[in-house]
């Protein structure tokens, strides 16, 4: 795994990272089943690594709507088993680990993890916040609201980009209060997380007002349900849908893409940074 392990630094050599998507799970939304025994994961821990990635975002648990989510200890053993395999096959991009147990964080850390992403932010387990402080890592507070299994019944915002705004910077002050440092923190809006189209649209269009100086900004459209309800097109069609969106999103200040195509978004993401420094 990757060793001193800095955000910060990675943000002087590049404007964006590319954080890849591996679900060793058997029901997340697009990919599930595919990469769910040990060595089909680690096959494409690899995969992701040559096509580009800067970070791998490793689940074991799908959070996708209406999921009902897994027993603690059929999790801890997935992302052990993956773990230990990655270690024993010198695998050194940075990982992350999409939990929201503070259990599997330790053991995820122990094993090499340097962010673990919390799709509750720390609400689902508060010491995962505490973990997280004590071992110096740095953590993901993704905005949601409900549980996967109920948040897209019916959500409510009177104002959606306000109200995401201000519960993700309260996210971040719980954080920094339960001991993370500042720059170690990165917030995700949460697109499909508790919100409607309609929500999800307003979100993108205006991440600028979203970002801050103190938290990078993640964003996580890859292939979701946002662009099957804008275009029509089913899962495995929304490669193209999840790149234009990136791009925009890059545009309004996005720094982090978690998506499940490297190679594509990396090369859109790149035409679009050498534009915007050189097109004058």
């Amino acid at each position: 795994m990757a060793d001193n392990f800095s955000l910060r630094d990675l943000f002087k050599k590049k404007s964006y990272l590319i954080m890849g998507i591996l679900n060793v799970t058997k029901n997340s939304f697009y990919d599930g089943g595919k990469f769910f025994t040990v060595e089909k994961a680690v096959e494409r821990a690899f995969e992701i690594k040559e096509e580009g990635a800067d970070i791998i975002d490793i689940g074991a648990e799908s959070t996708r709507p209406f999921s009902e989510g897994i027993p603690l200890n059929e999790e801890l053993r997935k992302i052990e088993e993956v773990l230990v395999a990655l270690n024993k096959s010198n695998f050194d991009l940075p990982v992350s680990v999409d939990t929201q147990k503070s259990e599997v964080a330790k053991i995820a850390i122990a094993l090499g993890a340097e962010i673990i992403n919390d799709v509750s932010a720390g609400t689902n387990d508060q010491e995962i916040l505490n973990v997280v402080s004590e071992n110096k890592k740095h953590i993901v507070l993704m905005h949601k609201r409900g549980t996967p299994k109920n948040m897209q019944v019916d959500p409510h915002y009177d104002d959606v980009v306000k109200e995401v705004k201000e519960e993700l910077f309260d996210f971040a002050s719980n954080a920094i209060k339960h001991g993370i440092k500042k720059e170690k923190i990165i917030v995700d809006p949460g697109i499909g997380f508790g919100k409607k189209t309609e929500h999800n649209i307003k979100l993108i269009f205006h991440l600028d007002e979203l970002t801050s100086p103190n938290y990078p900004l993640l964003i996580g459209v890859s292939r979701k349900s946002v662009i099957g309800n804008i275009t029509g097109a089913k899962v495995e069609e929304r490669l193209s849908g999840t790149i234009s969106l990136n791009v925009f999103a890059f545009l309004k200040g996005a720094k982090i893409f978690r998506v499940h195509d490297v190679k594509e978004n990396l090369q859109a993401l790149k035409c679009v940074e050498f534009l915007t420094r050189n097109g004058n």
